[in-house]
């Protein structure tokens, strides 16, 4: 019973679903530090347009991304109701703005379909997967593009 469990365990995949605009997005759980509310961020001058600036997390600065401007949208104002999910991956740690944290999904792997080709250079994909909950189409971020890589990216 335990090996089934196990298993079943392992074919699942913990994702933390938020909201930009109108546009559902989610993370994989494990790369999420905490979500926590806005905080003005000090801005850095010739940081790229998606930096919104730098906060203060106890101690450590760290950037925050206007994810939407990140995705080619128009940018987050920031606002008491919007959210920073902190995230980590591969030793890069940054805050992500985002209008509204949505929900906790458990999703089996297998759910998670492929985007679409459409002509992106493959190493340049931010969209890891599409999933499909109650109707709505999710797009599975990949953090790994997302982030700045080192800190030349940031500043």
């Amino acid at each position: 019973m335990t090996d089934i469990i196990q298993t079943r365990a392992e074919k699942d995949v913990e994702l933390l679903s938020f909201r930009i605009g109108e546009q559902e997005y989610c993370v994989d759980i494990m790369s999420v530090r905490e979500i926590r509310g806005w905080t003005r961020a000090t801005p850095l001058p010739y940081s790229p347009p998606h930096v919104k600036g730098v906060i203060n997390l106890r101690g450590t600065v760290l950037p925050v991304i206007d994810l939407s401007v990140r995705l080619g949208m128009d940018p987050i104002d920031g606002r008491e109701q919007n959210v920073i999910i902190v995230v980590s991956v591969g030793g890069t740690t940054a805050g992500l703005l985002v209008d509204a944290v949505s929900d906790i999904l458990t999703v089996p792997r297998e759910e998670m379909q492929p985007p679409p080709e459409v002509g992106l250079d493959p190493s340049a994909r931010c969209i890891d997967a599409l999933l499909l909950v109650d109707g709505k189409l999710i797009r599975v971020l990949d953090l790994k593009v997302l982030l700045p890589n080192d800190a030349r990216d940031v500043a």
